[in-house]
């Protein structure tokens, strides 16, 4: 395998398990606004971004390479509000599609056909990471200020299957 593209699926590894980490952040601060529909919803999204970790570290692993981990940065813990959070996970999300694209441009650059058809996979998944953190958020934009509405959403969010 290519030693650049290696370097970067190991980096794309440390920022899923990033991504997992600042989820846990969030639902940590869900929970402690009693909002546990939300903070539930984060638990199942930081255990996703662990498995996108891990699927890639599958791929490293199936291909002979060894994954070498790094620092996880410390996430945010502060956030103002709901709509405060869910705006900060559309943002990351779109950042996670940039790392994503960018993996598959040097993957088409370097003629590594596995690496493409693998992160075909992530492509389609960042589309629909995007759409549920875009929709949760104007939803509470929509609703902002209305708290008995807010507590059905977080009843709504509860329901998210693992």
């Amino acid at each position: 395998m290519d030693r650049e593209l290696y370097r970067k699926l190991n980096e794309q590894i440390n920022k899923e398990l990033y991504s997992a980490y600042l989820y846990l952040s969030m639902a940590s601060y869900f929970d402690s606004i009693l909002l546990e529909g939300f903070a539930h919803w984060m638990k199942v999204q930081a255990k996703e971004e662990f498995g996108h970790a891990m699927r890639i570290y599958e791929f490293l692993n199936d291909r002979g390479e060894r994954v070498i981990f790094e620092s996880i940065d410390k996430p945010p813990s502060d956030f103002s509000s709901p709509v405060d959070v869910f705006e900060k996970t559309f943002e990351h999300e779109k950042k996670v599609t940039e790392s994503i694209e960018n993996l598959y441009k040097l993957a088409k650059e370097k003629n590594d056909y596995a690496t493409e058809v693998m992160l075909q996979w992530f492509i389609t998944e960042q589309i629909e990471e995007e759409k549920q953190a875009q929709e949760i958020l104007e939803k509470l934009k929509k609703i902002e200020g209305r708290d008995y509405l807010l507590i059905m959403m977080d009843k709504e969010l509860s329901k998210r299957g693992e």
